[in-house]
């Protein structure tokens, strides 16, 4: 008897639970704003293991060329850079199905990337090995950190294949991601 009297108060506390619950925010707080890179193109000096599955002697790791192509048997060379890893896959597919393999399935993964260089006011200015998810903080502190002429406000990116640099503003809560073949110029601050 005394469950059932304290049914109507169980269920008022789940009502008003459910109200608190749905007025909080799931979005990110205002300082949290990312500049991400964008897609990945694939071109001359990335090293790739591709898969095709059930086919021992295709699969294995390649270089595309300084030409910007891939080598690759049965189908010769296949344009390669400025490509995504996604479309190279659909190319290959492609032409594996044209005729040599039955319905082929291929994975791709890239295993070395194109080097990206940091210059200006860091320790150690030069090219970096590239690691995905990187950030310019990141990639300054592989250099050796800022030297004590530099403005730590403010980046210049010249992404690869790019003519021109791009200005990044370094607040806090903001994340600016390296792309491979990216240089990256941090300057000197005027005081």
């Amino acid at each position: 008897m005394r469950g059932i009297a304290a049914l109507p108060g169980r269920i008022m506390a789940l009502a008003l639970a459910c109200l608190l619950a749905a007025c909080t925010s799931n979005s990110a707080p205002p300082g949290d704003v990312s500049y991400a890179a964008p897609e990945y193109r694939l071109a001359a000096g990335d090293e790739l293991r591709i898969t095709v599955f059930g086919e021992e002697a295709l699969s294995k790791e390649y270089a595309i060329s300084s030409t910007g192509v891939l080598s690759f048997p049965l189908i010769g060379e296949v344009a390669a850079s400025g490509q995504t890893v996604t479309e190279l896959t659909r190319a290959l597919t492609d032409q594996l199905g044209n005729g040599y393999i039955n319905d082929p399935r291929i994975n791709i993964e890239v295993l070395n990337y194109r080097p990206y260089y940091i210059l200006g006011e860091v320790s150690r200015p030069g090219q970096f090995p590239y690691a995905n998810g990187l950030t310019v903080v990141q990639a300054v502190a592989l250099a050796g950190g800022y030297t004590y002429r530099a403005d730590k406000g403010k980046i210049f990116i010249t992404r690869d294949g790019a003519s021109q640099e791009e200005a990044y503003e370094l607040d806090e809560g903001r994340k600016v991601y390296v792309s491979p073949g990216d240089t990256i110029r941090v300057g000197e601050r005027y005081f």
